[in-house]
This record gives C-alpha cells, sequence and structure tokens, in this order.
C-alpha cells in the first residue's frame, strides 16, 4: 500500500505541474519564463561575441553591455526573441526562414536604433556610408545577415539552447520558477528604467556643457537648468551616472549635429580612456592567428 501511494502521489505531483505549465501566461505559444530566458542568454552571448570582437577590431576589452548593470546586449536579446518568436511562421524550409530573418531583423533594428534616437537621443550605429542604407538605421548587408542568421539560429543554436532551458527547467519546481521569472522582469525593468535616465541626463549634460549643435538646443538648456539645479539630483548624478561610469560603460555613444556630423561622447571626458584594458600587439596578432586558423578548420 505504500509502494501504490507514493507513485499515486508522484503521478499527482507531474499532472499538478502540467496543469500549472498550462496556466502559465504565453506569446504566441511561448511561455513568458522562456521568453525571459531566451532574452537572458542571448544577450549574455551578444556580450560575450561583442567583447571578443572588440578585442580582435580595436585591441581593447571594452563594455559592450546594453545596460547600466549585467553582462547583456539588449539587441542580441531582443532580436533573438523576436525572431524565434515570428520565425516559427516561416519554419518550413530555408528559403523561408531566410525571407523571414531578413525582415524581421531588419524591421528589429531599424525600430531599436529609431527608439534610440527619439528616446535616448544617441546612435548606436551608424549604415550611412554603406550602399543600400535606410536612413543609416539598416542597410542590405546586414539585411542579408540577418537572413542568413535566422536559419543557423532555428536550425541549430536554438534546439541547443531549448534543450538548456528544459534542463534547468526540468531541476526547478514550478514556484522557483515563478520567483526566478518574476526577479529578472523586474531586475530587467529597474535595470532598464536606470539606463534610460542616466543615458538621458548624460546626454543633457554633455550637450550643454559642450555648447554642441544639437537638434532642440534650447530645450535640452532649460532641462539642464531643471536637473543641475538640484543638489540632491546633482549629488545622486554625480555619484552614479558620472562621466567615467557613462563612458566606460558605453564607450561607443555618439549623437548626430544639426549639420550631420557624428559626434562621439567620448571626445568631451578629459582623460578617462573609453575601455577597461588595452592589449598588447602581441596579445591582438595571437587572437587573430586563433580566429583564422578555426576559421580555415
Amino acid at each position: 500500500m505504500e509502494v501504490e501511494e507514493v507513485v499515486e502521489n508522484e503521478v499527482k505531483e507531474v499532472v499538478t505541474e502540467k496543469q500549472e505549465e498550462r496556466k502559465q501566461f504565453t506569446v504566441l505559444g511561448f511561455t513568458v519564463w522562456r521568453v525571459l530566458a531566451y532574452f537572458v542568454i542571448y544577450s549574455f552571448l551578444g556580450f560575450v561575441i561583442e567583447t571578443a570582437y572588440g578585442m580582435i577590431t580595436k585591441g581593447v576589452i571594452e563594455s559592450r553591455q546594453s545596460f547600466l548593470y549585467g553582462p547583456f546586449c539588449g539587441i542580441y536579446g531582443l532580436g533573438a526573441v523576436v525572431m524565434i518568436i515570428f520565425l516559427q511562421f516561416f519554419n518550413k524550409n530555408n528559403n523561408h526562414l531566410f525571407f523571414g530573418g531578413f525582415l524581421i531583423g531588419s524591421i528589429v533594428e531599424y525600430l531599436v536604433s529609431l527608439i534610440g534616437e527619439l528616446i535616448l537621443h544617441v546612435k548606436w550605429w551608424d549604415y550611412s556610408d554603406m550602399p543600400f542604407n535606410i536612413g543609416g538605421r539598416i542597410c542590405i548587408f546586414f539585411s542579408i545577415f540577418w537572413g542568413g542568421l535566422a536559419i543557423y539560429l532555428m536550425s541549430y543554436v536554438n534546439p541547443k539552447i531549448d534543450k538548456l532551458i528544459d534542463f534547468f527547467a526540468s531541476k526547478m519546481s514550478m514556484a522557483k520558477l515563478r520567483f526566478i521569472t518574476a526577479f529578472a522582469i523586474i531586475f530587467l525593468i529597474v535595470d532598464c528604467l536606470l539606463t534610460t535616465y542616466a543615458l538621458s541626463v548624460f546626454f543633457i549634460r554633455k550637450v550643454y556643457e559642450n555648447d554642441l549643435n544639437v537638434p532642440n538646443k534650447e530645450i535640452i538648456a532649460l532641462e539642464y537648468q531643471r536637473i543641475y539645479t538640484d543638489p540632491k539630483k546633482v549629488a545622486f548624478i554625480n555619484k552614479y551616472f558620472h562621466d567615467e561610469k557613462m563612458i566606460k560603460t558605453f564607450p561607443n555613444l555618439k549623437m548626430e549635429d544639426v549639420d550631420g556630423n557624428i559626434i562621439y561622447f567620448d571626445c568631451f571626458v578629459g582623460d578617462i580612456t573609453p575601455y577597461y584594458y588595452k592589449l598588447n600587439s602581441h596579445l591582438r596578432g595571437d587572437l587573430v592567428k586563433i580566429l583564422k586558423h578555426e576559421k580555415s578548420e
């Protein structure tokens, strides 16, 4: 009888967990837990890729994170989430996947660039010098790249990520999954809000102090007076969002003036280096050789 009771209880637990899974809110068939897991994992992978790219191309170890806190490159996480969710409708063959990636990747890249300029007043990237670009925000080269990436993502990478997520999910109860999901949502929201505020006050400070000829210059001057005449706000900003913190976290921040010139913020921070560590030429050369060797194999 005891054995039967144990088996019966285990079956009930499994059934209960399955019922709990069905009750979870989903986004086009994906649970919030899985969407968040995608975002965090791909954002971290993007951070690693971008850091390695900076080491090879610029010879420095610099921040490639999108937020003030956490090693996350948000454009990768956001792009991966959107592509995985919507590419399920194109997942018939490689031609459909390529078209879906080309279209979805371009839309996401354009919107992220546009939002960055309209809300944060910063320019994340600029493709103006590349052929077949739209407003410098997207170009044919990277749109084709998104198409190829979609095939690789859905055929090879994401199945492995799904296995990893399923492994961790199998080791935790639904209560733990809910707690982790809630914690991740709160952390990301707070981090995003702090980042938005920090970038805004940094942009206003640099434009006003250096008398930069940018759109809405008069409004920015009024905002500077409103923010930087408040001693408490100034103390808070100087402690947490000072020039060194901002330029080391976002070393490639740039903006466009009214004449269309691209202005890099690291020009206005004195002797602060926009990187954490500069590689010597020998180490950089070894990294390039390693990459070339792996590519040839």
